[in-house]
């Protein structure tokens, strides 16, 4: 089998890959995607501002926290859930709430003193 009749020259110093489709098609490939992107896409998002986190929901914080860690966001997200009266405990590694005094308890049990986020 001659590798030169299915349209490769093996003398060419570029990768033989770069326009080689297949043995069964005639034309070679094109490094140009048929299709274009739609502008949206080529945008770059908002930056985020420390003054959003006040506007996000717990699991978001505890999401940043947890996520980003030695990133600034984690350090931002932490001071928001102090804000919101969570403590982190360091040995534990577990965030950990006051339950709030005017919440329901189902009856017949004892009300708990603290509410706690377990990433496990």
């Amino acid at each position: 089998l001659d590798l030169t009749t299915l349209g490769l020259n093996l003398n060419s110093p570029e990768c033989l890959y770069a326009t080689f489709a297949s043995p069964w098609v005639d034309t070679p490939t094109t490094k140009d995607p048929q299709f274009t992107l739609p502008q949206c896409y080529n945008m770059q998002p908002p930056a985020l501002k420390t003054g959003h986190l006040s506007e996000f929901a717990l699991e978001t914080l505890f999401y940043i926290f947890y996520a980003m860690p030695q990133d600034s966001l984690q350090a931002y997200a932490a001071q928001e859930l102090y804000k919101r009266e969570w403590r982190y405990h360091r040995e534990l590694r577990l965030w950990f709430a006051k339950y709030p005094a005017g919440a329901e308890v189902p009856a017949g049990t004892t009300p708990p003193q603290f509410l706690y986020f377990d990433i496990n």
